[in-house]
């Protein structure tokens, strides 16, 4: 049974929706990121860079334990584990990994950003609330033409989906609608109403944060000095 370190947050969910969608068994271990789990020495022998979600396959390659940390591998991983969304064939194969890379180095950084300058900062700063709105907005703009093209991001459903649709699913909070991007919308619901993916994003639903409202503790382990402390 693979040990699952995560918290509900979008990196964390793409882990659960993929363990979801293939079956594996799974442990969950919850890594509270607002009071600074992520920094115990524990945690960062699997996860150097004290980010969640994490793992640990206690039947990894060679049939040993085998540790992993970041959300895009953990599902490159799993595919190529199960056989499952990820197709063989070259072409199709890199058609997936760009998508996913899209999502890794695009969706996900830029959104990150939105949330915190729209949700979190201590102070409005214009400038930075403009700029990473309109750069969502330019990012849901290219998921969108892509979808236009085809029924999923790399043809069939994926990692590259799995690994995005976490991301749009707080839309309203980076200053989208999901009405301005109609073939974005049309994935987004399908990708919705899978079973396993309600059943992912199940996972740890009651540490769900409820509001935008974080303390000073928890503000200094997500991003103050806790955050940036050398380890």
């Amino acid at each position: 049974m693979i040990d699952l370190y995560t918290w509900p947050t979008p990196n964390g969910h793409k882990v659960h929706i993929m363990l979801e969608e293939t079956g594996l068994p799974y442990k969950v271990i919850p890594i509270d990121i607002n009071n600074g789990d992520q920094f115990q020495p524990g945690f960062l022998k699997i996860s150097p860079n004290n980010k969640m979600p994490a793992m640990v396959d206690p039947d990894g390659p060679g049939g040993k334990p085998y540790a992993m940390f970041e959300s895009g591998a953990i599902l490159m991983y799993l595919a190529e584990k199960t056989g499952k969304f990820m197709p063989a064939e070259t072409a199709a194969r890199y058609r997936v990994i760009q998508w996913l890379m899209f999502q890794m180095g695009g969706v996900g950084p830029m959104l990150g950003q939105a949330h915190h300058f729209r949700q979190y900062a201590p102070e409005k700063i214009a400038y930075a609330v403009d700029r990473y709105t309109r750069e969502a907005g330019r990012l849901y703009g290219v998921l969108d033409r892509r979808l236009g093209q085809a029924e999923y991001l790399a043809g069939d459903y994926s990692i590259a989906d799995i690994a995005a649709f976490p991301w749009i699913r707080p839309y309203e909070r980076q200053g989208q609608k999901l009405d301005d991007f109609p073939n974005l919308k049309r994935w987004f619901a399908a990708i919705d109403a899978r079973p396993a993916v309600k059943r992912g994003l199940d996972v740890l639903a009651d540490k769900r944060r409820k509001n935008w409202d974080i303390d000073a503790e928890t503000r200094k382990n997500l991003f103050g000095d806790t955050q940036y402390r050398r380890r």
